[in-house]
């Protein structure tokens, strides 16, 4: 590759961009830019340069070995640029996903990054579940998210990289008239024989109900079938008052009116939750992000695993990474 007096940011991002995807057209969409204009300006930076970046055909994209060699270099320059940018004011907000209003593992987080990093923005949004979040990462109209990464399908997690933050325990949400609501505590054995809602249908959620059918299977526990999906509390506190199913959940669930949310117990299930963002994602505050889920984590013993815990095997290899 030869070296030009001067190479634009705007054609770097272009080619780190495709070279993540390695697909022309997901990388224009993350870019909001047409695939032709992208097209145009990796052939321009491959013009400067003097040398391929991309094999292209019919079928895939691949990088070359001078596209290999060039991208951390193309990655650090715009981590430069953007810590340029946030130094004079100018760094775009970080959307970070908190899947729904009240939970309190991700807002937690969240609250701690912008007491970290009080020059950036981090911007709140509320994608309802991972799945749903993992296709705004991967096309950029997102940044980060928070949930069970195991659950997600490979071809999403191909994209993505995570950051263990807690082993939530799991709890059930009854009518407070229920039998099982005068307990303290709910034995998952005294669930047996009841149908329980665990989000079965919700296109946004299925690395929830994936867990759920993990944890009722052999147990005599029923999952509840799809409820018609509800948008906002309060259309979701009238479709399950209509049903009276017990609702499976996690011990920081937000409160529900004339319901009672009890932990489960016997063995203890937990739900993995990771901090997930997409692969090279360039931003200063996604360091803070990451630093924050680190350190909440560590002051809040989040990662430790109870020995009566109840965890599938895959989520275990997950939530063991570093």
């Amino acid at each position: 590759m030869s070296a030009p007096a001067h190479l634009d940011p705007r054609l770097l991002r272009a080619f780190v961009t495709v070279a993540e995807e390695l697909h022309f057209t997901r990388a224009a969409t993350r870019l909001y830019v047409a695939q032709q204009a992208l097209s145009r300006d990796v052939r321009r930076l491959e013009r400067e340069l003097g040398s391929e970046l991309f094999v292209r055909t019919t079928r895939q994209v691949t990088l070359t070995a001078d596209g290999e060699r060039l991208l951390p270099y193309a990655r650090a320059v715009l981590q430069a640029q953007d810590d340029l940018l946030a130094a004079a004011g100018r760094a775009r907000p970080l959307l970070v996903d908190l899947n729904s209003p009240g939970l309190h593992t991700p807002r937690r987080v969240l609250h701690r990054a912008r007491e970290l990093a009080p020059g950036h923005e981090l911007m709140a949004r509320y994608e309802s579940g991972l799945t749903g979040a993992a296709g705004e990462l991967l096309a950029g109209r997102l940044d980060a998210s928070f949930g069970r990464f195991a659950g997600l399908a490979p071809a999403l997690r191909a994209g993505l990289d995570q950051q263990p933050v807690r082993h939530e325990p799991m709890a059930v949400v009854l009518p407070e008239d229920h039998p099982l609501a005068a307990l303290t505590e709910v034995p998952l054995a005294a669930l047996a024989g009841e149908t329980v809602y665990a989000g079965a249908g919700n296109p946004r959620t299925p690395e929830w109900t994936d867990l759920a059918r993990s944890l009722f299977e052999g147990r005599g526990i029923t999952l509840a079938p799809p409820a018609p999906l509800a948008v906002g509390e309060e259309e979701f506190q009238r479709i399950m008052a209509r049903t009276r199913h017990p609702i499976l959940a996690v011990i920081d669930f937000p409160p529900l009116p004339s319901t009672v949310l009890r932990p489960l117990v016997d063995p203890i299930p937990l739900s993995p939750v990771s901090l997930v963002w997409r692969k090279g994602l360039v931003h200063p505050a996604l360091s803070a992000l990451r630093r924050a889920a680190a350190v909440v984590a560590a002051e809040e013993g989040w990662l430790r695993r109870p020995a009566e815990g109840w965890l599938p095997d895959r989520d275990i290899v997950v939530m063991a990474s570093q």
